[in-house]
């Protein structure tokens, strides 16, 4: 089993110790190598280091350090870190409306919709106007997504097979639930298959042309 694999490995081993809270230091030179291999929000780099304290506190209890010193040492820690979030958009390290726009295209690329990547964007720390402005605008926009959805899905004009009434209905209720309108998901599903993939590599075109 691997869970006894894992036991057996770190059975051995000794905890290395909590320490000392992290430091604005530390948290900076966390952030920064956390900003190396990825990109990033303001809140999303926050919890990223906050996540680093609460580790540190959950091995700082662990160990047996007094928990009437770990939860001050803990909050100013967390203080700490929005700092240092903060001083990274101030350093042009962190950029929230060049994430969303980047991310907004990759998604709708993939096949996601407005609203689906409305709640990425939130999800990722995103505020609603930084996020708004980002999205694809238009309804031939949404129609490329839609489009890219069905190649992925394998449905409407991508579908291996004729599809019947019933396969439509699941098609369109699939872009429903993928954040598609109505109107668009019908337009998506009945375009003829060669103007479908025409319409996606002009898309990816254009996106190339963005980057």
């Amino acid at each position: 089993m691997q869970e006894d694999k894992d036991a057996r490995r770190g059975a051995g081993r000794v905890p290395r110790p909590a320490g000392r809270a992290p430091t604005a230091p530390r948290l900076r030179e966390a952030a920064l190598a956390h900003l190396a291999r990825f990109a990033a929000t303001e809140a999303g780099l926050r919890r990223v280091l906050e996540r680093r304290v609460d580790r540190w506190a959950r091995a700082a209890e662990a160990e047996g350090q007094p928990r009437e010193a770990i939860a001050p040492a803990a909050a100013a820690a967390r203080a700490a870190a929005a700092e240092v979030a903060a001083a990274m958009v101030q350093a042009g390290a962190v950029d929230d409306a060049a994430f969303a726009a980047s991310r907004a295209r990759r998604l709708a690329r993939t096949g996601r919709s407005r609203r689906a990547i409305a709640a990425h964007l939130a999800g990722k720390g995103v505020d609603a106007q930084t996020a708004a402005d980002a999205l694809p605008e238009g309804e031939e926009a949404e129609l490329d997504a839609a489009l890219a959805y069905c190649r992925r899905r394998r449905i409407g004009p991508f579908a291996r097979a004729t599809e019947d009434a019933e396969a439509r209905r699941k098609a369109l209720a699939a872009l429903a639930r993928g954040g598609f309108g109505h109107g668009v998901a019908r337009r998506a599903l009945d375009m003829d298959p060669a103007a479908a993939e025409d319409r996606l590599l002009a898309a990816r075109r254009d996106a190339a042309g963005v980057l």
